[in-house]
């Protein structure tokens, strides 16, 4: 049970990052550096969230 509720944790947190770089996308103060940032965040986090989907 634990590993699915840290599996609903990370996809909460992966959609929350797909939201913020959308939002920095538009935004004409953001970075390429901050959309890099998140993306590289976004990536980690689904990667995770794939290793434990193979486990469980």
């Amino acid at each position: 049970m634990a590993i699915e509720a840290h599996i609903r944790e990370l996809s909460d947190k992966h959609a929350k990052l797909d939201l913020a770089i959308q939002n920095e996308m538009k935004s004409l103060a953001s970075s390429d550096a901050q959309i890099a940032a998140l993306k590289r965040q976004k990536l980690r986090l689904k990667e995770e969230l794939e290793s434990l989907r193979k486990r469980h």
